[in-house]
């Protein structure tokens, strides 16, 4: 990769304005594997400037242009999904089954969903004499985190070029190699000079210069709740808009009619997956008071088939969390746990046995956990699972609302019960019985976390405008 200390705008490689850099860290093996460039307010000024200019072409751009562009991305994308997977692994730890499974093609699923709403989408309605435009929403910002790095990145790419918009993207500073990949991607595909623009950066210096551009009208952000909320006080002076996918707590009702040894067996694995680093992770299990010792045991048994070990072993399933910044914070949140009287199953501080480097986690199982316990109201990013009783659906329903996100939630149970259960759960998205994500379906969340909606036609729609024209059918 001959571009990682350089910047992607106006359809060049140029070299940053600043020799800042940063390295970047193998998190399974703690070693330094390359250096990336930290952007300033120069760069972003550059890049932004590209985007306007490039807009007032690219957003006339029809739709047929716009569908035959995105169909080159996918085929290029289609071939470089090893390497996109290699990068992902080696900077962010997840393992190459999961990085070549998931991780890898979660990128190219949106653009694929995308383009399928693109052929479909009206952009013109008539109402009355009036005709109702939908219009590109112009410059946008895009700041992407680091857990599911190329997955975030291309479900605000695809649908802001479907769209007719330009961009200016600052990936995640922690694992940006795969960002500088999919630039190349976009290049070799043929983007328009000044469409799609990369800068790297950190959050306090390229994130705040995005996000406060006077020529930048919209921002889409994903990461923590805290960052989200310096974002819009950016955003605010110049009245852009601003979408938001932040943190998440989500329940996991277990509801008693249901098979515990199989719902319980599998969730665990679905809040270890990606060493628990996702933002709708399951990571509070509630379970009957009457049940607990028992859905505790199942826990357990669970958490011990999961492996931890060393990315590229094909036996591994779960590898490192990212930094050593998001292990001691997990390590510190473990400790809390036992501090405040919840009951350690499994896991707990330290590394996993044999693993003396890297920042790896035990799979952790907390029991008897109540719902004001600081690793029940704190999104951890680990994989640390919390089980707290309930006495009936009410009671579940009342816990599973008592937090300050609304992400996702997930209910396992008979399935006109489980849908009436869902209905009640103040979140974005809620899985029934262990049903996958959907990338067709809008993705986001309530309260703190977050506002807006990605993927797929909801997605799609938050990059444009709404323009009314009246006396335009008289």
């Amino acid at each position: 990769m001959a571009h990682r200390t350089q910047f992607y705008i106006n359809g060049e490689w140029v070299d940053p304005q600043s020799g800042e850099r940063l390295d970047v860290v193998n998190p399974a093996t703690e070693q330094v594997i390359g250096e990336v460039a930290l952007g300033g307010i120069e760069d972003v000024d550059r890049a932004v400037a590209a985007a306007v200019a490039a807009f007032e072409t690219y957003s006339q751009t029809t739709r047929e242009e716009r569908v035959e562009l995105l169909s080159r991305i996918v085929d290029v994308y289609k071939n470089r999904i090893p390497e996109v997977a290699r990068a992902i692994s080696e900077e962010m730890g997840a393992p190459m089954g999961l990085a070549m499974a998931a991780q890898a093609p979660a990128g190219l699923g949106h653009f694929l969903s995308t383009l399928s709403v693109l052929k479909r989408f009206e952009f013109e309605e008539d109402m009355g004499s009036s005709r109702v435009i939908r219009e590109p929403a112009g410059v946008c910002g895009l700041i992407t985190p680091w857990n599911w790095p190329i997955n975030q990145i291309a479900c605000k790419v695809a649908p802001a070029l479907a769209a007719g918009c330009t961009m200016v993207l600052k990936p995640s500073e922690v694992a940006p190699f795969n960002a500088i990949l999919f630039a190349e991607i976009l290049d070799e595909a043929g983007v328009p000079a000044g469409v799609f623009n990369l800068v790297n950066g950190d959050g306090p210096t390229v994130g705040v210069a995005i996000s406060s551009h006077p020529d930048v009208d919209m921002v889409s952000f994903t990461g923590s709740t805290r960052a989200g909320i310096e974002v819009a006080r950016n955003a605010a002076p110049t009245v852009k808009r601003v979408a938001q996918e932040l943190g998440g707590k989500s329940a996991n009702i277990i509801l008693d009619d249901t098979d515990f040894s199989a719902a319980i067996s599998r969730d665990v694995f679905g809040v270890c997956t990606n060493s628990g680093q996702s933002c709708n992770a399951p990571t509070r299990m509630l379970v009957p008071n009457a049940r607990m010792d028992e859905a505790a045991a199942i826990a357990k048994a669970a958490a011990a088939q999961v492996k931890v070990g060393d990315p590229s072993d094909a036996g591994t399933t779960i590898g490192p969390v990212v930094s050593a910044v998001q292990f001691e914070k997990i390590q510190a949140l473990i400790e809390k746990g036992i501090e405040e009287g919840a009951t350690l199953e499994c896991g707990g501080a330290g590394r996993p046995d044999g693993l003396n480097a890297g920042y790896y986690v035990k799979p952790t199982v907390f029991s008897h956990v109540t719902n004001d316990m600081t690793i029940a109201r704190e999104e951890i990013f680990g994989p640390v699972l919390s089980l707290i009783g309930y006495e009936d659906d009410d009671d579940a329903v009342r816990i599973a609302n008592d937090t300050s996100y609304g992400l996702s939630g997930y209910v396992s149970g008979q399935s006109d019960r489980a849908r009436s259960v869902a209905r009640r759960i103040r979140t974005g998205n809620v899985h029934l019985n262990g049903a996958p994500v959907d990338n067709k379906a809008p993705f986001g969340g309530y309260k703190q976390s977050g506002n807006g909606r990605e993927w797929g036609r909801y997605g799609f729609e938050e990059f444009l405008e709404t323009k009314a024209i009246m006396g335009y059918n008289e």
